[in-house]
């Protein structure tokens, strides 16, 4: 069929309208195509001629700077150190064995560490960073620096450790860092990256452990360019991270060393309490260990001689063991008896020595008897028998009821690791814990101190402070978090009649400054720093036993607990010294030195001891002196090593 001129006029008319829409079209891509292609070779010509030269960008966290911790006067007792290392990328260093054989040309590497970090580099992400050798000098860092284009992947950095400056005093306390490990993660739901850098060190126990979100900080973050074999070009842009927040303690660096010194070679420890805000001005634990080697990876030699020492110098005594306490429980158990109304302080019970209960025999350990005692004299002579006549009258659950009100039988509330409750047993606990009914034997038992009842040497502070203020002192071992001061924790008043705490003061009183009182010998003789204390002596086994003729371990733990000044209490100190013997020849003595220490901000004259012991405690005095001198040169010759 033939096209009329019409149609083919129409025809053509759709032709040139589709072709020019066609060519627009065309002309819009070639131009878009053209400006795109001016971009990428006039604007970012240098950046892609570096890519083409197989350079890339690489993103690299900032570590933040650790926050420090200061003791109460501002003096430092954790802080940070630049130190070296050289760590490895497995995806730029292509053959790991070969580049580590160069390295070690030019470093002196150590092979464990080598051959764990060879492991880690097979088992981790190929982008990953691997510390390859940790703490190097300056000088193995320039010789890596100059020949990085033979060492693909290889990096020498600059980083930052925590190092302890007063060695082995807040070791307890403040705890350690170490490198993140698989185990740390697994704690994590969501692991911030900067968990993952290389060797980056967290909190392993006590206060860094506690507080490690707050001493952490945010990490950083800057943008590098790097060359085909991993060396850094250039910097594009750094984005700082935030430092964490430090931290000021309520404890006196002076008095701990003070205490770390007095208690020389003792299994022991010690804590002395501001009474006035519950401020922890020295908790000490001896022996004790040197965290900065935790830091920089302890060998295995030197962790074996901390596992196997009988003196357990890794446990913090203070807080994560309980003893039982002895004859200092005798203030609880006769609080019990003023508070229930059944005995008063002229009320008297005849002590021959002994107390018959059912068919078993309860010696005091006086054997030939104390005879006619009331409350006073029952705390100045510690007598045994009138606790165990006090407890049958006033029932084992007002007894348990009255420790927990100072404090017994619960953690105290305090930033360390492993905090222990005690245990102030009851016949609920014996029934559910046990399996088994109460028995009187047992109330008897607890009366003094012995039998299931167990307080840590904090808990044995915290109850004396009680005593002594009437209020419900809560430990702070925390002053302030980034220059925030935390709440003072004075408390409130304490439930019970000022008037029976009154009694159990003149009885504490009467254990130091009567010349009958178990504890006189370890008096102070200035008339306004008298001390007001209570000893204790617990057992180990069940039997008593002569400290001269058993092995130490079975010998009795000793204990002692006091307030002072008796008048204006400022200080509450409490004393454990394992396997010391009796609490007044051993723990005392102890308790008085560092009360004294406490209340003078520094050494006493000798006129605040009795006459008799001034030339024994100016011996004394000399020796811890030359022992903190000795420990002191050899803390700063470990931090120059």
């Amino acid at each position: 069929m033939r096209r009329t001129p019409r149609d083919t006029a129409e025809s053509s008319r759709k032709i040139t309208r589709r072709g020019l829409m066609l060519g627009a079209a065309q002309v819009a891509f070639a131009g878009t195509l053209a400006m795109r292609m001016r971009y990428m070779q006039v604007e970012q010509a240098d950046e892609f001629r570096l890519l083409a030269e197989e350079n890339r960008i690489n993103i690299h966290l900032i570590p933040p700077s650790r926050g420090r911790i200061f003791d109460r006067n501002g003096r430092v007792i954790a802080e940070n150190e630049n130190t070296y290392r050289i760590t490895m990328r497995r995806e730029d260093a292509g053959d790991i064995d070969d580049v580590i054989r160069r390295l070690s040309v030019l470093v002196e590497l150590d092979p464990a560490e080598v051959k764990r970090a060879i492991e880690e580099m097979r088992t981790s992400p190929p982008f990953l960073q691997v510390t390859v050798a940790d703490r190097v000098s300056w000088e193995s860092i320039s010789r890596v620096a100059v020949n990085a284009p033979a060492l693909p992947g290889v990096t020498p950095e600059v980083g930052l450790s925590r190092v302890y400056p007063q060695h082995e005093n807040f070791a307890h306390v403040v705890g350690y860092v170490g490198p993140v490990s698989e185990r740390d993660l697994a704690r994590y739901e969501d692991p911030e990256p900067v968990l993952r850098i290389p060797r980056f060190q967290i909190g392993k126990v006590g206060i860094e452990a506690k507080f490690e979100e707050q001493l952490r900080g945010k990490a950083g973050a800057k943008r590098v360019e790097v060359n085909a074999v991993g060396r850094v070009m250039r910097e594009l842009d750094r984005r700082e991270g935030e430092t964490g927040a430090d931290m000021q303690l309520t404890v006196d660096s002076d008095l701990q060393d003070y205490i770390k010194a007095r208690l020389g070679e003792e299994s022991a420890s010690a804590v002395v309490i501001d009474v006035e805000n519950g401020d922890v001005l020295a908790i000490a634990s001896a022996p004790s260990y040197d965290p900065n080697k935790f830091v920089r990876g302890i060998s295995v030699a030197d962790y074996n001689v901390l596992r196997e020492n009988n003196h357990r110098p890794l446990a913090s005594k203070t807080v994560q063991d309980a003893y039982p306490p002895g004859s200092t429980f005798k203030l609880v158990t006769a609080l019990a008896g003023l508070e229930a109304g059944v005995i008063g302080p002229d009320d008297t019970v005849y002590c021959p020595g002994h107390m018959e209960v059912g068919s078993r025999r309860f010696h005091c350990w006086k054997r030939s008897g104390h005879g006619r005692v009331n409350l006073e004299n029952s705390l100045r002579d510690s007598c045994d028998v009138f606790y165990y006549d006090l407890a049958l009258k006033v029932g084992i659950e007002k007894i348990a009821d009255m420790g927990r009100r100072f404090g017994l039988g619960t953690a105290p509330d305090v930033p360390m690791s492993a905090v222990t409750d005690g245990l102030i047993p009851d016949k609920d606990w014996k029934r559910r814990e046990r399996g088994a009914e109460w028995r009187i034997g047992d109330t008897v038992n607890a009366s003094i101190g012995q039998g299931y009842v167990l307080t840590s040497p904090l808990q044995q502070a915290v109850m004396v402070a009680r005593v002594a203020t009437g209020r419900a002192i809560e430990p702070r071992l925390v002053r302030s978090i980034g220059g925030v001061e935390t709440p003072s924790r004075g408390g409130g008043t304490l439930d019970i009649d000022p008037t029976h705490l009154k009694y159990i003061r003149k009885g504490m009183y009467a254990v130091m400054n009567s010349r009958r009182g178990t504890a006189y010998r370890s008096r102070i003789a200035l008339d306004h720093m008298l001390m007001a204390g209570k000893t204790g002596t617990s057992q180990v086994l069940n039997r008593v036993v002569n400290s001269k003729e058993v092995p130490w371990e079975h010998r009795d733990h000793a204990l002692f607990v006091n307030f002072a000044p008796y008048d204006a209490p400022r200080i509450a100190v409490s004393v454990v010294v394992e396997h010391g013997g009796g609490g007044s020849s051993t723990a005392a003595p102890i308790a008085r030195d560092i009360t004294l220490q406490a209340l003078f901000g520094g050494t006493p004259p000798l006129d605040a001891y009795p006459s008799s012991d001034r030339g024994r405690i100016e011996t004394q005095q000399q020796e811890i002196e030359r022992m903190r001198r000795e420990r002191a040169a050899a803390a700063a010759a470990g931090s120059r090593a």
